[in-house]
């Protein structure tokens, strides 16, 4: 992966503060050229230091009223990639983490209700090969959101 430099970390501040922010206001802050912007993030996205833009949408207000972490023990950790297969096609997971510890897959997902998240765990989570057992936890509240400081 390449280095970012002092240039990128600027444009970096500020489209991650607003991605709305047009190119040439991030030009003028940064003294360049708006060409000179967005070749720079042209090339971030390419090489994968952005790592994509848009809108996020709330869930609630599509009618998903449960966020979960699920916990899930693998039968063996070489089946993650088989397991990660079966997960993508449900549309409701939102988040996978391939981890050490208790778990060797952490999914983070969200359900309409109590039956839709009974649904989605035993008829698709649980039924995957692979899937020796899960943890649900139900979240509460998400009160940070953010990515890492650009220093």
């Amino acid at each position: 992966m390449e280095k970012i430099d002092d240039l990128d970390r600027k444009i970096l501040r500020i489209i991650t503060k607003n991605a709305r922010t047009p190119f040439k206001d991030v030009a003028e802050v940064c003294g360049v050229s708006r060409a000179a912007i967005h070749q720079r993030v042209s090339k971030m996205l390419e090489n994968g230091t952005i790592m994509g833009s848009g809108y996020q949408v709330n869930p609630k207000m599509l009618g998903y009223s449960l966020c979960v972490i699920i916990g899930i023990t693998l039968e063996k950790g070489s089946m993650y990639n088989a397991v990660l297969g079966e997960i993508q096609k449900i549309p409701e997971v939102v988040e996978t983490h391939f981890t050490l510890g208790a778990y060797g897959m952490i999914v983070k997902m969200y359900a309409k209700d109590d039956q839709d998240l009974m649904r989605i765990l035993n008829s698709r989570i649980q039924s995957i090969d692979g899937v020796a057992n899960t943890e649900t936890l139900t979240c509460l509240d998400e009160r940070i959101n953010r990515g890492l400081p650009i220093e």
